[in-house]
């Protein structure tokens, strides 16, 4: 599972290049934010049973987030 983790870093960090590279600077640094803290986790060797409560804490906040994003903050 930790593995996985820095799986989640890479992929966030390609996210985070293509943002940086659109000229999306507030997303690319969140999406650093995020690589950084993916694969800092993914060097902890936590155990399997943490790894998977902090991915669905991380799930509930990002698409708590999303959703009040969308909803409150976007106008259509």
């Amino acid at each position: 599972m930790d593995r996985m983790f820095r799986v989640l870093g890479f992929w966030t960090l390609a996210i985070a290049l293509m943002a940086l590279a659109g000229d999306m600077v507030p997303m690319s640094l969140i999406f650093f934010f995020q690589t950084a803290v993916f694969v800092l986790l993914g060097y902890m060797k936590l155990s399997e049973r943490t790894y998977i409560l902090l991915f669905w804490g991380y799930m509930v906040i990002a698409f708590g987030g999303f959703t009040y994003w969308s909803f409150f903050k976007m106008s259509v």
